[in-house]
Protein backbone atom coordinates (compact mmCIF):
# COMPACT_ATOMS: atom_id res chain seq x y z
CA UNK A 1 0.00 0.00 0.00
CA UNK A 2 1.94 3.20 -1.46
CA UNK A 3 1.86 5.98 1.96
CA UNK A 4 2.81 9.65 0.73
CA UNK A 5 3.37 12.73 2.76
CA UNK A 6 5.89 15.34 3.07
CA UNK A 7 8.57 16.40 5.31
CA UNK A 8 10.37 19.52 5.31
CA UNK A 9 14.04 20.72 6.97
CA UNK A 10 14.89 24.15 7.92
CA UNK A 11 18.81 24.48 8.11
CA UNK A 12 20.32 27.54 9.98
CA UNK A 13 24.04 27.48 8.70
CA UNK A 14 26.62 30.01 9.29
CA UNK A 15 26.47 31.54 5.46
CA UNK A 16 22.91 30.52 4.79
CA UNK A 17 19.39 29.10 5.82
CA UNK A 18 17.51 26.73 3.74
CA UNK A 19 14.31 25.20 3.61
CA UNK A 20 13.83 21.95 1.76
CA UNK A 21 10.29 19.83 1.17
CA UNK A 22 10.76 16.49 0.52
CA UNK A 23 7.93 14.24 -0.95
CA UNK A 24 8.14 11.24 0.97
CA UNK A 25 6.47 7.71 -1.53
CA UNK A 26 6.60 4.83 0.96
CA UNK A 27 5.64 0.75 -0.76
CA UNK A 28 7.01 -1.44 1.64
CA UNK A 29 9.47 -2.19 1.81
CA UNK A 30 10.91 0.73 -0.52
CA UNK A 31 10.73 4.05 0.20
CA UNK A 32 11.30 7.10 -2.04
CA UNK A 33 12.64 10.41 -1.61
CA UNK A 34 11.69 13.53 -4.20
CA UNK A 35 13.29 17.09 -3.49
CA UNK A 36 9.97 19.57 -3.91
CA UNK A 37 11.31 22.51 -3.08
CA UNK A 38 15.09 24.19 -2.04
CA UNK A 39 15.06 27.30 -0.85
CA UNK A 40 17.97 29.54 0.39
CA UNK A 41 18.27 32.97 1.85
CA UNK A 42 22.11 34.00 2.24
CA UNK A 43 21.98 35.70 5.97
CA UNK A 44 26.00 35.42 7.41
CA UNK A 45 24.87 34.82 10.56
CA UNK A 46 28.58 33.50 11.02
CA UNK A 47 29.60 37.12 10.43
CA UNK A 48 28.22 38.54 13.57
CA UNK A 49 28.77 35.38 15.89
CA UNK A 50 32.69 35.01 14.79
CA UNK A 51 33.82 38.20 14.92
CA UNK A 52 31.22 39.75 17.33
CA UNK A 53 30.46 36.73 19.71
CA UNK A 54 26.19 36.69 19.27
CA UNK A 55 23.63 37.76 16.82
CA UNK A 56 22.58 41.18 16.03
CA UNK A 57 19.43 42.38 16.32
CA UNK A 58 19.75 43.41 12.46
CA UNK A 59 20.67 39.73 11.38
CA UNK A 60 17.54 38.28 14.20
CA UNK A 61 14.90 40.28 12.02
CA UNK A 62 16.21 38.86 9.07
CA UNK A 63 16.14 35.18 10.35
CA UNK A 64 12.60 35.86 11.89
CA UNK A 65 11.53 37.05 8.17
CA UNK A 66 12.99 34.09 6.71
CA UNK A 67 11.60 31.27 9.18
CA UNK A 68 8.05 33.08 8.59
CA UNK A 69 8.16 32.87 4.88
CA UNK A 70 9.48 29.42 5.68
CA UNK A 71 6.57 28.37 7.88
CA UNK A 72 4.08 29.86 5.17
CA UNK A 73 5.89 27.61 2.14
CA UNK A 74 5.08 24.94 4.42
CA UNK A 75 2.08 25.31 4.69
CA UNK A 76 1.03 25.83 1.41
CA UNK A 77 2.92 22.32 0.32
CA UNK A 78 0.95 21.00 2.64
CA UNK A 79 3.62 19.90 5.06
CA UNK A 80 2.75 16.87 7.65
CA UNK A 81 5.90 17.18 10.00
CA UNK A 82 9.36 19.09 9.65
CA UNK A 83 12.82 19.81 11.77
CA UNK A 84 15.12 22.90 12.30
CA UNK A 85 18.49 22.56 13.12
CA UNK A 86 21.05 25.23 13.42
CA UNK A 87 24.78 24.62 13.21
CA UNK A 88 28.41 26.42 13.72
CA UNK A 89 27.59 29.72 13.93
CA UNK A 90 23.95 29.49 16.37
CA UNK A 91 26.17 26.97 18.59
CA UNK A 92 28.58 29.56 19.38
CA UNK A 93 26.48 32.52 19.66
CA UNK A 94 26.22 34.06 23.23
CA UNK A 95 22.57 34.71 22.84
CA UNK A 96 21.62 32.04 21.15
CA UNK A 97 19.42 30.66 23.99
CA UNK A 98 17.38 33.10 23.76
CA UNK A 99 17.23 33.76 19.99
CA UNK A 100 16.00 29.90 20.33
CA UNK A 101 13.15 31.05 22.75
CA UNK A 102 11.95 33.60 20.49
CA UNK A 103 11.77 32.28 17.90
CA UNK A 104 9.89 29.50 19.72
CA UNK A 105 7.58 32.36 20.92
CA UNK A 106 6.79 34.21 17.91
CA UNK A 107 6.67 31.46 15.23
CA UNK A 108 6.36 28.16 17.28
CA UNK A 109 9.16 26.65 15.42
CA UNK A 110 11.50 24.33 17.95
CA UNK A 111 15.23 24.64 16.95
CA UNK A 112 17.55 22.13 17.55
CA UNK A 113 20.88 22.72 18.46
CA UNK A 114 23.03 20.33 17.13
CA UNK A 115 26.85 19.40 17.65
CA UNK A 116 29.54 19.02 15.26
CA UNK A 117 29.49 15.21 15.68
CA UNK A 118 25.75 14.79 15.04
CA UNK A 119 25.75 17.22 11.73
CA UNK A 120 28.50 14.92 10.41
CA UNK A 121 27.06 11.90 11.07
CA UNK A 122 23.84 12.55 9.49
CA UNK A 123 25.06 13.42 6.15
CA UNK A 124 26.93 11.04 5.48
CA UNK A 125 24.11 8.57 6.80
CA UNK A 126 22.29 9.10 3.68
CA UNK A 127 25.09 9.18 1.45
CA UNK A 128 25.45 5.34 2.81
CA UNK A 129 21.74 4.90 2.78
CA UNK A 130 21.29 6.13 -0.44
CA UNK A 131 24.48 4.46 -2.69
CA UNK A 132 25.02 1.12 -3.37
CA UNK A 133 28.28 -0.84 -4.08
CA UNK A 134 30.57 1.21 -1.77
CA UNK A 135 33.46 -0.44 -3.20
CA UNK A 136 35.90 2.40 -1.98
CA UNK A 137 37.44 3.86 0.99
CA UNK A 138 35.83 7.54 1.61
CA UNK A 139 36.53 10.48 3.57
CA UNK A 140 33.08 12.38 3.17
CA UNK A 141 33.68 16.34 3.51
CA UNK A 142 30.81 18.87 4.42
CA UNK A 143 31.98 22.45 4.23
CA UNK A 144 30.14 25.25 6.04
CA UNK A 145 30.23 28.70 6.78
CA UNK A 146 31.63 28.24 10.62
CA UNK A 147 32.54 24.23 10.37
CA UNK A 148 33.75 21.49 8.43
CA UNK A 149 32.64 18.05 9.28
CA UNK A 150 34.61 14.91 8.05
CA UNK A 151 33.71 11.19 8.21
CA UNK A 152 36.14 8.28 7.39
CA UNK A 153 33.68 5.49 5.30
CA UNK A 154 35.11 2.23 4.82
CA UNK A 155 32.85 -1.07 4.12
CA UNK A 156 29.80 0.57 4.42
CA UNK A 157 30.72 1.77 7.75
CA UNK A 158 31.44 5.09 9.42
CA UNK A 159 34.85 5.11 11.08
CA UNK A 160 35.43 7.94 12.79
CA UNK A 161 33.53 11.30 13.00
CA UNK A 162 34.79 14.99 13.65
CA UNK A 163 34.31 18.50 13.15
CA UNK A 164 36.45 21.34 12.73
CA UNK A 165 35.95 24.97 13.43
CA UNK A 166 37.43 25.53 10.05
CA UNK A 167 34.80 27.37 7.72
CA UNK A 168 34.14 29.36 4.61
CA UNK A 169 32.84 32.26 6.43
CA UNK A 170 35.73 32.28 8.79
CA UNK A 171 38.45 31.74 6.77
CA UNK A 172 36.85 35.04 5.17
CA UNK A 173 36.61 37.06 8.36
CA UNK A 174 40.55 35.74 8.88
CA UNK A 175 39.50 34.24 12.32
CA UNK A 176 40.78 30.64 11.88
CA UNK A 177 43.17 29.07 14.12
CA UNK A 178 46.14 27.93 13.09
CA UNK A 179 45.66 25.27 15.27
CA UNK A 180 42.40 24.19 14.02
CA UNK A 181 44.17 23.51 10.80
CA UNK A 182 47.06 21.22 12.51
CA UNK A 183 44.53 19.37 13.93
CA UNK A 184 42.37 19.07 11.00
CA UNK A 185 45.51 18.21 9.09
CA UNK A 186 46.82 15.53 11.88
CA UNK A 187 43.40 13.96 12.02
CA UNK A 188 42.98 13.40 8.19
CA UNK A 189 46.43 12.04 8.16
CA UNK A 190 46.52 9.43 11.24
CA UNK A 191 42.99 8.65 10.19
CA UNK A 192 43.52 7.39 6.76
CA UNK A 193 47.04 6.48 6.70
CA UNK A 194 44.76 2.59 7.13
CA UNK A 195 43.06 2.31 4.17
CA UNK A 196 44.39 2.89 0.69
CA UNK A 197 42.37 4.72 -2.83
CA UNK A 198 40.77 6.85 -0.74
CA UNK A 199 37.86 9.10 -2.59
CA UNK A 200 37.31 12.22 -1.19
CA UNK A 201 33.47 13.29 -1.11
CA UNK A 202 32.53 16.97 -1.06
CA UNK A 203 29.47 18.06 0.29
CA UNK A 204 27.66 21.30 0.99
CA UNK A 205 26.82 24.17 -1.55
CA UNK A 206 30.04 24.84 -2.53
CA UNK A 207 30.68 21.34 -3.67
CA UNK A 208 27.72 21.52 -5.86
CA UNK A 209 29.16 24.29 -7.51
CA UNK A 210 32.14 23.08 -8.12
CA UNK A 211 30.23 20.12 -9.85
CA UNK A 212 28.59 22.44 -12.12
CA UNK A 213 32.20 24.72 -12.95
CA UNK A 214 33.18 20.96 -13.71
CA UNK A 215 30.81 19.78 -15.49
CA UNK A 216 30.82 16.45 -14.83
CA UNK A 217 27.79 14.37 -13.44
CA UNK A 218 26.62 14.03 -9.80
CA UNK A 219 29.17 11.32 -8.42
CA UNK A 220 31.17 11.04 -11.23
CA UNK A 221 35.20 11.44 -10.26
CA UNK A 222 36.49 15.14 -10.50
CA UNK A 223 40.65 14.40 -10.23
CA UNK A 224 42.72 16.26 -8.44
CA UNK A 225 44.93 17.97 -11.07
CA UNK A 226 41.26 19.02 -12.10
CA UNK A 227 40.54 20.69 -8.71
CA UNK A 228 43.09 22.33 -8.94
CA UNK A 229 42.55 23.67 -12.43
CA UNK A 230 38.85 24.82 -11.57
CA UNK A 231 40.88 26.33 -8.17
CA UNK A 232 43.36 28.19 -10.32
CA UNK A 233 39.97 29.43 -12.76
CA UNK A 234 38.22 30.78 -9.59
CA UNK A 235 41.26 32.46 -7.86
CA UNK A 236 42.00 34.18 -11.61
CA UNK A 237 38.33 36.00 -11.85
CA UNK A 238 37.39 38.99 -10.03
CA UNK A 239 34.74 39.10 -7.92
CA UNK A 240 32.57 40.21 -11.08
CA UNK A 241 33.53 37.62 -13.32
CA UNK A 242 32.77 34.51 -10.97
CA UNK A 243 29.13 35.96 -10.55
CA UNK A 244 28.37 36.59 -14.23
CA UNK A 245 30.71 33.90 -15.70
CA UNK A 246 30.55 31.72 -13.49
CA UNK A 247 27.02 32.84 -12.37
CA UNK A 248 27.71 32.69 -9.11
CA UNK A 249 25.75 34.42 -6.67
CA UNK A 250 27.16 37.15 -4.79
CA UNK A 251 27.25 35.38 -1.30
CA UNK A 252 28.95 32.46 -2.80
CA UNK A 253 32.01 33.99 -5.11
CA UNK A 254 33.69 34.86 -2.14
CA UNK A 255 32.97 31.18 0.12
CA UNK A 256 34.01 29.39 -3.13
CA UNK A 257 37.38 29.85 -3.03
CA UNK A 258 38.05 28.87 0.78
CA UNK A 259 35.87 25.72 0.75
CA UNK A 260 38.04 24.57 -2.75
CA UNK A 261 41.28 25.04 -0.61
CA UNK A 262 39.80 23.03 1.80
CA UNK A 263 38.91 20.26 -0.06
CA UNK A 264 42.35 20.17 -1.91
CA UNK A 265 44.29 19.77 1.73
CA UNK A 266 42.09 16.80 2.68
CA UNK A 267 42.74 15.27 -0.59
CA UNK A 268 46.50 15.94 0.15
CA UNK A 269 45.74 14.85 3.38
CA UNK A 270 44.30 11.86 2.82
CA UNK A 271 46.67 10.95 -0.08
CA UNK A 272 43.42 10.67 -2.71
CA UNK A 273 43.31 11.93 -6.25
CA UNK A 274 39.59 11.72 -6.54
CA UNK A 275 36.71 14.07 -5.76
CA UNK A 276 33.22 13.09 -6.37
CA UNK A 277 30.29 15.56 -5.11
CA UNK A 278 26.47 13.32 -4.55
CA UNK A 279 24.73 16.33 -3.89
CA UNK A 280 23.72 15.46 -0.20
CA UNK A 281 24.01 17.92 2.32
CA UNK A 282 22.42 18.69 5.91
CA UNK A 283 19.02 19.04 5.13
CA UNK A 284 18.72 15.51 3.46
CA UNK A 285 20.60 13.78 6.48
CA UNK A 286 17.11 15.92 8.51
CA UNK A 287 15.00 14.53 6.23
CA UNK A 288 15.89 10.71 6.85
CA UNK A 289 16.12 11.71 10.37
CA UNK A 290 12.69 12.57 11.15
CA UNK A 291 11.41 10.02 8.42
CA UNK A 292 12.83 7.44 10.69
CA UNK A 293 12.35 8.79 14.13
CA UNK A 294 9.19 10.44 14.03
CA UNK A 295 9.24 11.68 17.44
CA UNK A 296 12.12 13.92 16.62
CA UNK A 297 9.62 15.71 14.02
CA UNK A 298 7.36 18.68 15.11
CA UNK A 299 4.25 18.64 13.66
CA UNK A 300 3.13 21.98 11.40
CA UNK A 301 0.01 23.14 12.61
Amino acid sequence: MNNIHKLAAIDIGSNAVRLLITSIRTNKPDTKFKKISLVRVPLRLGEDVFSKGKISDKKLKKLLKTLKAFKILMQMHEVYMFKAVATSAMREAENSTKIIEDIFKKLSIKIDLISGKKEALMIANVFLNSTENLANNYLYVDVGGGSTELNLISKNKIIDTKSFKIGTVRTLNNITKDISWHNFKNWIENNSKLYKNIVVIGSGGNASKILKISKKNINEVISINELEEINSLVKGMSFEDRIFKLQLNADRADVIIPAINIYLKSLKYSKSKSFIVPRIGLADGVIRHIHLNNNEGQLLR
